[in-house]
């Protein structure tokens, strides 16, 4: 008697994948949610004490949410978001984010010729980048 194999399903190189959130740990979900939506434009969905949801600021744009940190904060960041602003804005988005809470740590303007950018800390640490590229001919 034989035993059927099981069937596999075709492989496709199309994904029906979606980047569908954001998800980052906070001391305080609520007060970051005031500085992140402020920084992206976005609006407070939800929020508890636990958490918070921000949403898109454009249409199929990507949501944050925050939830309360469970454990004490690593000493390495592992990732951080990258926000691409148009080319010769970035240093005037980065005195607005300045103003709304972050700290500016540093800037790379020099090591690849495709892109500039300057590294910030929102309110409880967490690094981000904001990226400029230049125009292409």
């Amino acid at each position: 008697m034989s035993v059927p194999s099981p069937t596999v399903p075709s492989m496709s190189t199309q994904t029906q994948i979606t980047l569908g959130a954001i998800n980052m740990e906070a001391d305080d979900p609520a007060s970051l949610a005031e500085f992140w939506s402020a920084a992206l434009g976005g609006t407070i969905d939800a929020q508890d004490p636990d958490y918070a949801i921000i949403s898109a600021h454009e249409p199929g744009g990507v949501p944050l949410f925050l939830m309360r940190r469970s454990d004490p904060r690593p000493d390495r960041q592992g990732q951080h978001m990258d926000l691409t602003v148009p080319w010769g804005t970035r240093e005037q988005e980065v005195a607005r984010l300045v103003g709304l809470g972050a700290s500016h740590r540093w800037d790379i303007l020099d090591e690849v010729p495709w892109v500039q950018w300057s590294t910030l800390a929102d309110p409880e640490g967490n690094l981000f980048c904001v990226a400029e590229h230049p125009p292409t001919s």
